[in-house]
């Protein structure tokens, strides 16, 4: 087998829907003159240009918060005018994230009602959704992006926030299987499930019983899907998530002019055990999510992960290299000052794949 080469797609590929690395076989996929990753120092100045999400995310231009005030008015509380003038609330208060969350989803995307536990994580909806819009283009591969309720996606780790598969949804109209170790977070995502008519009997739920398991006991048998996504634990540790925590509030007390007050770890966006940290971390949850995914390569068009740390891509080359895939893909992520990745790999050739989305998308 030749030697595959790394792709990175810094831009969203242009598609009809809105304007708009390693392992790749030379056949389907034209080898880049640069076979290694850029830098994260070369990644910086790269995107210190670009700081936009993916041009079909509702959220490009901000947050019109006189607009999500009306559509859900418990937000009112929340918000105040920042020094510049403009509306805002204050990021470090975790029921002022998950009230503008809760805002956001009814307001743009439809949901009557969503709501987690105290401590749980409360993810960011922009980045999230801008997540499921680079899926979508790497599904159609430059074609043109169409809503499709024959497309099966698997969300691995759904958290009690369940946003991913609640997100595709309702954007793309894809069908989930959504998976967690922690109970209590899958009783909390059938709960938002059942308070919302357009969700029932497009999500179903799975436990993962195993903690050092990620596919397996997961995917079964019957199972087919067009894509697979994760946003892994971050931290190894509870001391490294706490204090990884603590650095994020005092970070936002200094935006905001003031000193740094404090003296524990107070989540802004929340985040339970499983869904902040693991043994090993991001690093060797990436790696068994690779290993396994070879045991389901006929079942999964797609396998992704988001991937946060810039060295831990190296790693995963390597690993998927080893396996053979056919090809991989490394797409650029940027959400303000934050720059994210999505790893995706695929066993299979381009023309398979094109003709496997084909007949799922035609139901032939």
């Amino acid at each position: 087998m030749p030697k595959p080469a790394i792709k990175t797609a810094a831009k969203p590929a242009t598609s009809s829907a809105g304007k708009r690395g390693k392992p790749s076989t030379p056949k389907s996929v034209a080898k880049p003159q640069a076979a290694k990753p850029k830098t994260a120092s070369k990644l910086k100045a790269k995107h210190s240009e670009q700081k936009r999400l993916h041009p079909r995310n509702l959220h490009i231009n901000g947050y019109d918060f006189p607009a999500l005030m009306a559509s859900y008015p418990k937000l009112k509380t929340f918000v105040r005018p920042t020094p510049y003038g403009a509306l805002s609330i204050d990021f470090a208060d975790p029921l002022a994230v998950k009230t503008l969350n809760a805002a956001l989803l009814k307001h743009h995307y439809g949901l009557a009602f969503w709501d987690i536990p105290k401590g749980a994580l409360c993810p960011p909806i922009p980045g999230r959704v801008d997540y499921l819009h680079y899926l979508a283009d790497l599904l159609f591969e430059g074609g043109k992006v169409k809503r499709s309720a024959a497309i099966h996606a698997l969300d691995i780790g759904t958290g009690a926030n369940g946003v991913y598969a609640i997100l595709g949804h309702q954007v793309y109209d894809w069908q989930f299987v959504a998976s967690d170790i922690n109970p209590q977070s899958l009783i909390n995502v059938q709960r938002i499930i059942d308070n919302n008519p357009s969700l029932q009997g497009h999500l179903s739920l799975r436990r993962q019983q195993d903690e050092k398991a990620v596919f397996k006991g997961i995917i079964q048998a019957s199972d087919r899907f067009e894509l697979t996504l994760c946003n892994p634990p971050f931290h190894g540790s509870l001391k490294e998530a706490s204090e990884g925590s603590l650095r994020k509030v005092r970070n936002l007390q200094l935006n905001r002019g003031e000193q740094p007050k404090a003296t524990s770890a107070t989540l802004n966006f929340g985040g339970q055990a499983a869904e902040l940290w693991c043994q090993g971390g991001e690093k060797q949850f990436l790696a068994t999510m690779i290993r396994e995914s070879q045991a389901f390569a006929e079942q999964c068009l797609w396998f992704t992960s988001l991937v946060s740390k810039q060295e831990n891509l190296k790693p995963c080359y390597q690993a998927l290299e080893k396996l053979g895939v056919d090809t991989v893909k490394t797409i650029e992520m940027q959400q303000g000052n934050k720059v994210t990745r999505v790893l995706a790999w695929s066993f299979h050739s381009q023309a398979k794949r094109l003709q496997w989305r084909n007949q799922v998308i035609s139901g032939t």
